[in-house]
């Protein structure tokens, strides 16, 4: 490993594939049935990882920042379906899910870079953008989720209260409140016990690369308040745009679909 920096080869990522026979050998002994699905995660997150790779030393070399704008959108919809599968039970759920994305990498990156966090370059824009739709995807996806058990769980409630006069933005705000209490709770928590009980990827990795450890902590530090931001933009844009495909225009409660 050279000064200053950490060169990994071939050979010790290979290497590293023993922890992942471990994980398989756990599975195989106690019978979890997940070995084939490790394997599939293995070799796709070694597929995806070079391609993007490739495709970011092209977008470093361009230094485009409309190539920059063309990744992140293809991110934010790659999340929107991905996340739709986590919400089967919110009708349409796709387009408030794109929605909730776009605007969370919008604000977020306009946001630092206007504030001059960072430089609107691209080799500040991607990795963060990256980190910013990826978590905004996760907060939103377990914030319809949990919406859609809410409204399934509490149909009867909600008929009532739409019985006595309520519209439906006051018969679902107690499962909106939930919702985006579940959606964000995870980040929240972790953020709390950064440093106490485990370090964030991006420190570690500039541990790894040889930087000073104070500034290690400032730009993680700098990440996680950016995620906590990004996080609750994008499970308030979500929650607030998919309740209402639960009812119709005179405020009555729809069939819920099938999950």
């Amino acid at each position: 490993m050279p000064a200053g920096g950490i060169d990994v080869s071939l050979g010790e990522v290979a290497a590293s594939l023993a922890l992942v026979v471990l994980a398989i050998a756990v599975s195989i002994w106690r019978r979890t049935e997940l070995e084939g699905d490790i394997a599939v995660a293995v070799v796709r997150s070694a597929i995806q990882l070079v391609a993007i790779g490739y495709v970011i030393q092209a977008i470093f070399d361009e230094d485009s920042l409309l190539l920059v704008a063309g990744l992140i959108a293809v991110m934010v919809l790659f999340g929107a379906f991905t996340a739709r599968r986590r919400a089967r039970r919110v009708p349409h759920a796709f387009w408030p899910l794109l929605v909730a994305l776009g605007a969370a990498g919008v604000v977020t990156l306009g946001l630092v870079v206007a504030l001059g966090v960072f430089e609107a370059e691209p080799r500040y824009l991607v990795p963060v953008g990256g980190m910013v739709v990826g978590n905004s995807m996760t907060a939103a996806a377990v914030a319809l989720n949990r919406l859609g058990d809410e409204i399934s769980d509490r149909s009867r409630e909600i008929e009532a209260t739409l019985a006595l006069g309520a519209t439906a933005t006051q018969a679902a705000a107690p499962s909106l409140r939930r919702s985006l209490r579940s959606g964000t709770i995870a980040l929240v928590d972790s953020t709390k016990t950064t440093g106490l009980i485990f370090f964030p990827g991006t420190m570690v990795g500039m541990l790894l690369a040889g930087a000073d450890p104070v500034d290690a902590v400032r730009l993680q530090l700098v990440l996680l308040w950016v995620l906590l931001g990004s996080v609750a933009l994008s499970a308030l844009i979500a929650t607030t745009l998919a309740y209402r495909n639960f009812f119709t225009a005179a405020h009555q409660l729809r069939e819920p679909p099938q999950p």
